[in-house]
């Protein structure tokens, strides 16, 4: 479930190559997740990297997760 949420976000990302030929990766709806690196494919597990910090901390943090394409990771509060 977690790596099928993963994915969904995943395929809503968006790159762009940046004047100094380095790639910048972001995800709409994802506020603040986004990478940069050399090359296109390690933008890609950057970005994926940073997705699932961004993940785990709003689950510590008991915030709610947008839903992608029907996938949905729901926050229940702690007892």
């Amino acid at each position: 479930m977690f790596a099928d949420y993963i994915q969904a976000a995943m395929r809503h990302a968006t790159y762009e190559t940046l004047a100094d030929g380095t790639y910048y990766g972001s995800i709409p709806g994802f506020q603040g997740v986004w990478a940069d690196a050399k090359t296109l494919e390690a933008c890609r597990e950057e970005l994926a990297e940073v997705l699932e910090g961004w993940i785990l901390l709003r689950i510590a943090d008991h915030l709610d997760l947008p839903e992608v394409d029907g996938h949905k990771l729901v926050v229940k509060a702690s007892v």
